[in-house]
């Protein structure tokens, strides 16, 4: 078919109908038969799909070409991490120009009576390897002749000379679990197929711990695999059985005890098992009956846990327990405060060094970073928290890295038009040392300004917006805007500095985020405001949030484009539906738009789990009924659409291919208009997409081309 003929005639699905009964309402799916994943026809469907897309977007290559030049051009390829010392060594990673993926290393540190000198990073040549630098693990090596390349993690025994890791060539998040000898460069025979991420050694290296997931793609045992036996003889260490529990699991800060973790958005369970002991047995810490979130620090040399938790406390508290009044019975209000509750802070989580609690705490919507001494924790003596401060007026600054052996601790910083800096913070008087800033070609950070604005929702709620611009950008006229937003799981969109978006803004366009209910910007009940039977505040948010940029004169009502994905691809959706005449064209990427048949699926991947998010429509009619009112799927109707573009891959497990594909036919069949609506399918890749910096810079390319040609800003101003 010639391009013109493709573009005239997108893709029919075939409709198949079939009927999905729930609370007694029939609903008649003709798309479902999309779901059979290696059937011939659904394969041959998604192949015309993306040869429809390539037609309709085939103008914007040119576009795609010179933003995916100009990211390469702005990013320095050839670069390394700061060396972080952990158990007598530096480790870091390098990049090299031209391959896609990093480089583990590390070189011996050396002790001297200098404690200073011991924890400075040393100075290593991004062009040229050190005469004791060894390579831990090549991933351009590893990814050769593979369609799909992704490390799921890695794990150090305490001797140092082995190493475990795990591989993931398809997307789909089950890795290989390798161990490999670094003395030697050999690979050991163990070999462990079907992990997930998460791994450890034991004290002793004789025994590797790991996650493997159940039919639905939870993670639901913890595995001790002995060296050298065969993984059919690996011990189940734990293994959780409520399917709306996600497991997981931890090293204690002195590396001892295995703390293992149950859990979902809204409460949590914590055991831990004693690794120096060989008969020990797991040992129960903070049971789910309490229904609290909470997270645990075990205080090395003590008889003490630091608990993060949210009893009588929605934004989190921090407390000290006994281990012997913790299990079964343990009461929260027994425990010893530490930090205590605030209604506009909200405490992330914690971590130990031998001399500090290193608190991580969000306020005024931003992430930051607090000390406090161990010395008199929980008693009249102890000393108030100490924060570092920095320049920029919203930014993201958290904590990397703390150990107990460490006299500081590592800082990552960054903000909107701060490339990410790295700083030590020694702990003895709190001075800050800046590491490195990520170096970035052809940028002026005068050049670009970000503000906060708020919108005011239809309840009079305010929600905050950050608008990212060029400095230059006449205001006082509306502009293009591309506007950016999430809002579930309690996830925040944090200030921080990206190349690809550069290129959009100096294309004349006003880059804004949305910070929506179900985001946690602005503590808990922000999140809370936005779950389950509140669901429609994102969606109502966001729209809020577009009419007052084009009240207000930022936006030009005719150039609005929409981007959200995974979760806020359903927010992309629901828009959709709701106020099609706000947006020029909207970008899905991996939409999670079809959700309540997902969740109605319990054997599905993930769909019991997401019961904690957005409610259960199997045992709920009002659940059902409330999300049957908004999933975009069930809510096509015959309006007129803009310019929509879904995106998404074939071995997704998040959210599988088979949403979007649905949701196009649908939209295709039912919604009026003649604005284009394409469907892009990556083959080989998962939730991320391709893997590689330069796919990933291939794909950010493809949407940005897509918003910025229907925006009609395609030349840099």
């Amino acid at each position: 078919m010639t391009p013109e003929s493709l573009t005239a005639n997108p893709p029919r699905a075939a409709k198949l109908p079939t009927t999905r009964s729930f609370h007694g309402d029939d609903f008649v799916d003709n798309y479902e038969w999309l779901r059979e994943k290696t059937s011939p026809e659904v394969l041959a469907h998604l192949a015309a799909e993306n040869e429809y897309t390539d037609a309709v977007a085939a103008h914007q290559q040119p576009l795609r070409d010179a933003l995916f030049n100009e990211i390469k051009a702005r990013t320095v390829e050839t670069d390394l991490s700061v060396p972080v010392r952990r158990r007598g060594w530096w480790y870091f990673t390098r990049s090299a120009e031209g391959k896609p993926y990093t480089v583990q290393c590390r070189v011996k540190a050396v002790d001297t009576e200098d404690q200073v000198a011991n924890w400075t990073p040393p100075v290593i040549d991004a062009q040229n390897a050190l005469p004791a630098e060894e390579v831990l693990l090549d991933g351009n090596a590893l990814a050769e002749g593979q369609p799909f390349f992704s490390l799921g993690g890695m794990a150090l025994n305490e001797e140092g000379n082995l190493l475990a890791y795990c591989v993931d060539n398809a997307g789909d998040e089950r890795f290989t679990l390798y161990i490999k000898d670094l003395e030697t460069g050999q690979l050991l025979a163990d070999t462990i197929e079907g992990v997930f991420y998460g791994i450890a050694f034991s004290p002793d290296s004789s025994t590797v711990f790991y996650t493997v997931v159940d039919q639905t793609w939870r993670p639901h045992q913890i595995r001790a695999h002995r060296l050298g036996t065969s993984p059919a003889e690996d011990k189940i260490v734990f293994e959780e059985n409520d399917p709306g529990m996600w497991l997981g699991f931890d090293l204690s800060p002195d590396r001892k005890t295995l703390m293992i973790s149950s859990g979902n958005s809204e409460y949590a369970e914590t055991s831990i098992l004693d690794l120096t002991a060989p008969a020990a047995e797991v040992t129960l810490l903070v049971p789910r009956t309490l229904r609290i979130l909470h997270g645990v620090d075990l205080m090395p040399g003590t008889n003490q846990a630091l608990i993060t938790h949210d009893h009588q406390a929605p934004n989190n508290m921090v407390s000290l327990a006994s281990l012997d009044e913790l299990g079964a019975d343990t009461d929260p209000a027994t425990w010893q405060t530490v930090v205590a509750h605030e209604d506009t802070v909200k405490v992330e989580g914690t971590a130990l060094t031998g001399t500090h609690v290193v608190l991580s705490v969000r306020r005024d919507t931003c992430e930051r970073v607090q000390l406090i001494a161990l010395d008199g924790l929980g008693t009249k003596a102890q000393q108030p928290a100490i924060e570092p401060d920095f320049d920029d007026e919203l930014f993201t600054a958290s904590a990397t890295f703390a150990e107990l052996d460490a006299p500081l601790i590592r800082i990552g910083y960054t903000a909107d038009f701060t490339p990410a800096r790295v700083y030590d913070l020694w702990l003895a008087d709190q001075s800050l040392v800046l590491r490195k800033q990520t170096p970035v070609n052809d940028f002026d950070p005068a050049k670009y300004l970000s503000t906060r604005d708020w919108a005011t929702a239809a309840d009079g709620t305010k929600i905050p917006l950050t608008i990212m611009r060029r400095a230059d950008l006449d205001i006082s006229v509306p502009q293009p805007v591309l506007i950016y937003g999430y809002g579930s799981y309690e996830a925040s969109m944090d200030p921080g500095f990206g190349i690809p978006r550069l290129s959009v803004l100096d294309r004349g366009v006003a880059f804004v985020i949305a910070h929506v209910r179900g985001g946690g910007e602005l503590g808990r009940d922000w999140y809370l405001q936005g779950k389950k039977l509140n669901k429609k505040n994102t969606f109502t948010d966001f729209i809020d949030s577009t009419q007052h940029l084009i009240d207000s004169g930022v936006a030009d009502p005719q150039r609005i484009v929409a981007l959200g994905g995974s979760a806020g691809g359903l927010l992309m959706g629901a828009i959709a539906n709701l106020a099609p005449q706000l947006y020029t064209a909207i970008i899905a990427q991996v939409p999670f738009v079809d959700a309540l048949t997902s969740i109605l699926d319990p054997e599905l991947p993930l769909s019991a789990l997401e019961w904690e998010e957005w409610g259960n429509p199997i045992e709920s009619k009002q659940v059902y009924d409330y999300m049957k009112s908004y999933s975009p799927y069930e809510n096509v109707t015959a309006q007129n659409y803009p310019k929509i573009a879904a995106v998404t891959s074939l071995n997704d497990t998040r959210v599988l291919y088979v949403e979007p594909a649905k949701w196009v036919a649908k939209l295709r069949e039912i919604g009026a208009g003649d604005a284009p609506i394409v469907l892009k399918t990556e083959m080989d890749g998962g939730h991320g997409g391709a893997s590689g910096r330069y796919e990933s810079w291939k794909a950010r390319a493809w949407d940005y081309a897509f918003a910025l040609d229907a925006l009609g800003c395609t030349e840099e101003i």
